[in-house]
């Protein structure tokens, strides 16, 4: 093996292509089983200990893990050509989610993009506000009874199910209270069984299982969205939810619309993609909050000053500022999709070192968003980070929770008007506090949950509406 020599900041290796610095790992497996113990500690501490632009290998894998903004803005946005989704964690996802936007590449997801789009025009989004805050107020109304009781609740688990219950009304306009159990069986199984199978690449028994979970959860979620396409095909009119929209949907270009099979692919990703996010983003908030009482303070403030005790829709969501930057500080700390990748479809440079064609990219939200050089005091919560002009004073992708580029999550509007409606629906009525443990960890499966869920007890706070004198 040849020698590196030191100059400057750069690793220069004799009698091969320059590359960026890294930890050495072992000769066969790289550092996948450091990777495996702790994932987000150690890819925190790999940029801290190397910079924005580390070496590392993953079994036979060559991976560079970007934490510069201007590098993750040249592979999402300026070179996105150069870069497809041909990799290990996509490969994971396809066989449950097919060929839906998450997965989909190339002219087939371009084609599918052009279609959806029209589905999230913020004029149809905007229509869906009572839709969440009635899913909201329903959740409260079960509550009540252990609100009285003093018992904890998984605010998790709560917060699950109320985003799963609104994607349902959303894209289907049905109740799948019936299913929810089920489908959220699923979904977490897909979860869990995706990270087996890629920790343990040497393990046949444990991935045959993990396999063997994925198929039983892909046959679960494919009956119960089959049928439901199937009745939506017998009534082919627009009833106003995302999937009759799909239905409908045509090409401008050719006027073909969707066969069953790509409805059903794309279906399954809003589902997955629709509730998981945003419920993780929302268990957070409330973790934060309740360890933070001056902003929750604040957050309490702006509501009863702006809403007074009522029920909040679409049209004052911009008049409530400080609960959306409450929401974005949360995603920032714990960003919901907490790392993904990207593969080099061609040689490539990256903060002055070649990337060579077929390297894997690996962009993690989870550390770029304490890069310390963007985020002063990186660890603490504090959502005045995200007043417009602290905003504009820092790189676009020092912040990117929802990706960025052409790939920019089409569901990120949605997903913000309902964090901030749920927020504002519930922080009016009560105040959650922590139950027991005082400190939570993170569990980085493919999105980024609170591990062994989130115990809270529910507080009622009182609102006096200035306009009636009542108390809510």
């Amino acid at each position: 093996m040849s020698n590196p020599i030191i100059k400057g900041e750069k690793v220069i290796r004799l009698g091969r292509s320059p590359r960026p610095p890294g930890p050495p790992g072992h000769w066969m497996l790289g550092t996948i089983r450091a990777f495996q113990r702790d994932p987000l500690r150690f890819l925190l501490e790999l940029t801290r200990q190397y910079g924005d632009l580390v070496f590392l290998r993953f079994l036979g894998w060559p991976v560079y893990l970007v934490n510069h903004p201007e590098d993750i803005k040249r592979v999402l946005q300026e070179h996105h050509r150069s870069y497809n989704k041909d990799t290990i964690d996509y490969r994971l996802l396809r066989p449950l989610l097919g060929n839906g936007l998450l997965t989909n590449d190339g002219a087939s997801w371009l084609h599918q993009r052009r279609l959806i789009q029209p589905v999230f025009h913020r004029q149809r989004l905007a229509a869906l506000d009572t839709l969440m805050s009635d899913a909201t107020l329903a959740m409260l109304e079960r509550w009540r009874e252990d609100v009285l009781r003093a018992q904890p609740l998984d605010v998790a688990a709560e917060m699950t199910r109320l985003t799963f219950s609104i994607v349902g009304q959303a894209l289907f306009t049905m109740d799948l209270h019936a299913e929810g159990d089920t489908v959220r069986g699923a979904l977490t199984t897909m979860n869990q069984s995706i990270i087996d199978s890629f920790y343990t690449p040497f393990s046949p028994l444990r991935i045959l299982t993990a396999r063997k979970r994925l198929r039983t959860a892909y046959r679960t979620l494919d009956q119960i969205v089959q049928t439901i396409i199937a009745e939506h095909r017998r009534q082919p009119q627009d009833t106003g939810d995302v999937l009759s929209r799909l239905l409908l949907a045509r090409d401008e270009e050719t006027g073909q619309g969707m066969d069953d099979r790509q409805v059903r692919d794309e279906v399954v990703t809003l589902l997955l993609a629709g509730h998981e996010t945003t419920s993780n983003a929302l268990a957070w908030t409330w973790y934060l909050l309740a360890q933070h009482p001056a902003v929750e303070q604040r957050l309490h403030i702006e509501l009863d000053e702006v809403l007074g005790g009522r029920i909040p829709t679409g049209e004052d969501l911009p008049r409530l500022p400080y609960s959306r930057m409450v929401i974005e500080e949360a995603m920032r700390l714990y960003p919901p999709a907490w790392s993904f990748s990207r593969n080099a479809l061609a040689e490539d440079e990256l903060a002055g070192y070649p990337i060579p064609a077929g390297s894997l990219i690996l962009l993690c939200p989870y550390t770029t968003h304490r890069h310390p050089a963007f985020w002063e005091q990186p660890e603490d919560f504090d959502p005045l980070r995200f007043t417009p002009e602290c905003i504009a004073s820092r790189p676009p992708y020092a912040y990117f929770p929802f990706g960025g580029g052409p790939r920019l999550c089409i569901g990120s509007t949605f997903a913000m008007m309902e964090a901030q409606l749920i927020l504002a629906t519930v922080a009016q009525r009560y105040r959650l506090c922590l139950s027991g443990a005082t400190h939570i960890e993170p569990e980085p499966l493919v999105t980024l949950r609170p591990c062994g869920g989130l115990p809270m007890l529910v507080h009622p706070r009182h609102v006096r509406d200035e306009r009636s004198g009542e108390k809510h």
